[in-house]
């Protein structure tokens, strides 16, 4: 049966959707020898031969989970068009065929999760799961108070800020020119920390990752890897499905605002939904049609005083100039 293509990489375990989608506008997929460029294409696994990166895509593929400490100096990628080494270099004994969850920097080492499960990469890689990825920066500087609050509020990156964030220093009251700072995030922007903390003021001159949700590993070192047990993946897999993405700080603040005005019972009551129609305005009546008044005639004497007799002036009336313009003139006779 025809699937969509991307559908069809994500159900053998090649890649998530949205990756999927990525390797089809990179021109990486090929279809019976010919390169698929269109996302709406679609193939059958069945009778069809699909390949990635020239290796075919099998249906049955056994599902496989590496634990890597990716080092510096080494790109996260399947393959690097400037020869640079990648993470599929070091990974020596993997027979099927897996790709990185997320993305480490080139000059960043740390934990990096590498599946062929399209289902579990979606979970730790959507930010509306809002899984933790922990960091450890060596930066330049101590971060005081007020760095370390601005971290945990959000930093404005790219005209939006980052999400709340947990920041906290490894080494406080040390008389030293470089700080450890550890940062807890949710989202994977671009290079997100080190802008972060550039930011305020503390370059990062070495970066770690050390924890992915609640995976691990202080014995695992640069450049090795293992497998994940089926005991850490539905643990990765149970936090992924109840974690929740923290709002932005200006959410959170009246979110609690809400919670604590529901709680003492001064909420205010929702507006109807719907609004009622203003009634259309009363057409002007004639005065023959308007009822009489129920005021009582007044009962003051008419006045007394004599008409006046003078003829009426011959004089115009003089005219209220506005300031700054200029009078009106007299017509000749």
């Amino acid at each position: 049966m025809e699937e969509r293509i991307q559908k069809i990489l994500s159900h053998a375990g090649v890649a998530s959707r949205r990756t999927a989608e990525t390797l089809i506008a990179d021109g990486r997929v090929t279809v019976n020898g010919h390169t698929v460029s269109e996302l709406g294409s679609k193939a059958d696994l069945a009778t069809d031969d699909i390949r990635v990166d020239g290796r075919r895509v099998k249906s049955d593929a056994r599902r496989r989970y590496v634990l890597l400490y990716k080092p510096r100096g080494v790109v996260t990628t399947l393959s690097d068009p400037q020869r640079r080494r990648t993470v599929m270099d070091l990974l020596r004994g993997v027979t099927e065929y897996v790709y990185p969850v997320g993305r480490l920097d080139y000059d960043t080492e740390g934990l990096l999760i590498l599946t062929n499960d399209g289902d579990l990469a979606a979970l730790l890689t959507h930010p509306r799961h809002g899984v933790e990825r922990t960091y450890e920066a060596h930066v330049a500087g101590m971060p005081d108070a007020d760095a370390l609050a601005r971290l945990r509020r959000g930093i404005p990156l790219d005209g939006r800020r980052t999400l709340p964030a947990q920041a906290e220093v490894l080494n406080p009251g040390h008389r030293e020119t470089e700080g450890v700072v550890r940062l807890v995030i949710t989202e994977g922007r671009n290079r997100q920390v080190r802008r972060m903390l550039e930011a305020v003021g503390h370059p990062v001159d070495r970066l770690v990752r050390t924890r992915i949700g609640p995976l691990s590993d202080h014995a695992l070192r640069p450049g090795y890897w293992r497998d994940i047990t089926p005991a850490e993946v539905a643990s990765l897999r149970r936090h992924a499905s109840r974690a929740v993405a923290p709002r932005p700080v200006g959410d959170a603040i009246g979110a609690a605002r809400e919670t604590a005005a529901r709680k003492s019972g001064r909420t205010k009551p929702r507006r109807p939904a719907t609004r009622t129609a203003r009634p259309a305005p009363a057409s002007p009546r004639s005065a023959s049609s308007r009822p009489p008044s129920s005021r009582p005639p007044s009962s003051r004497p008419p006045s007394s005083r004599p008409a006046s007799s003078r003829p009426p002036s011959s004089r115009p009336k003089p005219t209220r100039t506005t300031r700054g313009s200029a009078p009106p003139r007299r017509r000749s006779r």
